[in-house]
């Protein structure tokens, strides 16, 4: 009898183990916090496309698993990083443009990344979220520009560009009235829609490459744009926003106020480089980086100040710059190597070693959770 007792407890101890073994191994997926093995697991120096912090850059999570339809473990490790873009009606959902590898998804990381088959497999220069509508999407690919109304299932090219040498490099849509969509091109046009894509006028050419087209949060008549060569203008639109307003011959889709806003920056060496351009959502402060600086400017472009950082000018390199979207004094950029953070402006820097071997290529902050950042990466040549 103690014998058969022995053995009871034997195998009760050993279903009791085997029990702890799969509850470590079991995944919640309600929350970043939580996400299975095969998605995400700790940085120590790996080489992955994408990583995630929920503390603000202290610790990183590899977050890279693709779902799979036929049940097989796959990854986008090895893909480069061109965009991130978060939905501005959900925070969990992220669109990632790329180089050479077409364009993915996610409605949660901690569950994993989809992979668009309907748009080409090629790189993706910019991708935009209708800030009303989630499932309205604009992606630009070389000389094209695509509409999906379904979430990404299927696409309708909306703008074409004849020459296939042009880009179209950047998309803007206003968050006022959705169906007014600004495109820039390699060439220096800014195109305006003011019906979603379905048809488009050109309201100003430049002599150099569009890099980025931004809408102030805090007023769409305003309008930003960086040139590929450190260039900063500014307009508004002539035609006022409201979707009843009729299409004229010329000036309701026109601009005015257009400028000019290098004269105040002709104090900087901007050089030629263009890296990011940001405007933080609470309080419309901008930001501009170079790959040597970054600028700040509190009264949209009229004056700016140089941001002091921690390596000299000419030994800077970097790659790509974020703000709290809740408090412009909190800053991060990054390099080929390492991630800078600042709490103060940019009076004082922390500085971590990058978790991987790869280079900084795109850093995106939570609007919801600013606690929560995404850093997208590319491969060194």
């Amino acid at each position: 009898m103690i014998k058969i007792k022995k053995q009871n407890l034997k195998l009760t101890l050993l279903l009791l183990s085997v029990a702890l073994v799969s509850s470590a191994c079991s995944i919640s997926t309600t929350s970043l916090g939580t996400s299975s093995s095969s998605s995400s697991s700790s940085a120590t120096e790996k080489d992955a496309s994408v990583f995630l912090s929920t503390d603000r850059g202290d610790n990183w999570r590899i977050m890279t698993n693709l779902i799979s339809t036929n049940g097989r473990t796959a990854s986008i490790n090895d893909i480069n990083v061109n965009i991130m873009t978060m939905d501005p009606q959900d925070n969990l959902a992220i669109y990632l443009a790329s180089y050479g590898s077409g364009l993915y998804y996610t409605y949660n990381i901690a569950n994993g990344w989809n992979s668009v088959s309907t748009l080409t497999t090629g790189t993706i220069n910019d991708v935009k979220v209708d800030p009303k509508n989630k499932c309205v999407l604009y992606a630009s690919a070389t000389n094209r520009l695509y509409r999906s109304n379904d979430c990404a299932r299927t696409w309708k090219q909306v703008y074409y560009d004849s020459n296939t040498t042009i880009n179209v490099n950047t998309i803007a849509i206003d968050q006022f009235n959705t169906n007014i969509v600004y495109i820039g091109t390699s060439r220096g046009e800014i195109i305006k829609s003011i019906d979603s894509g379905e048809s488009w006028q050109t309201i100003q050419r430049l002599e150099e490459g569009i890099a980025r087209l931004i809408i102030s949060p805090l007023d769409s008549r305003l309008i930003f744009l960086a040139t590929v060569k450190n260039r900063i203008f500014s307009f508004s639109p002539l035609s006022s926003t409201d979707s009843s307003t009729p299409i004229g011959e010329n000036n309701d889709v026109l601009i005015d106020k257009w400028t000019d806003l290098n004269n105040v920056l002709a104090d900087y060496n901007l050089g030629s480089s263009f890296k990011d351009f940001v405007i933080c959502l609470q309080d419309g402060t901008m930001f501009i980086a170079t790959d040597k600086l970054i600028l700040r400017s509190p009264d949209n472009g009229i004056s700016w100040e140089s941001i002091k950082l921690i390596q000299p000018e000419k030994d800077a390199v970097i790659n790509a710059l974020a703000v709290n979207p809740r408090n412009s004094q909190e800053l991060y950029y990054v390099t080929n190597t390492t991630f800078f953070r600042s709490a103060d402006g940019g009076l004082t820097w922390t500085m971590k070693k990058l978790p991987t071997k790869r280079a900084g290529r795109e850093l995106l902050v939570d609007f919801n959770d600013p606690s929560i950042i995404y850093l997208g990466t590319v491969k060194l040549k």
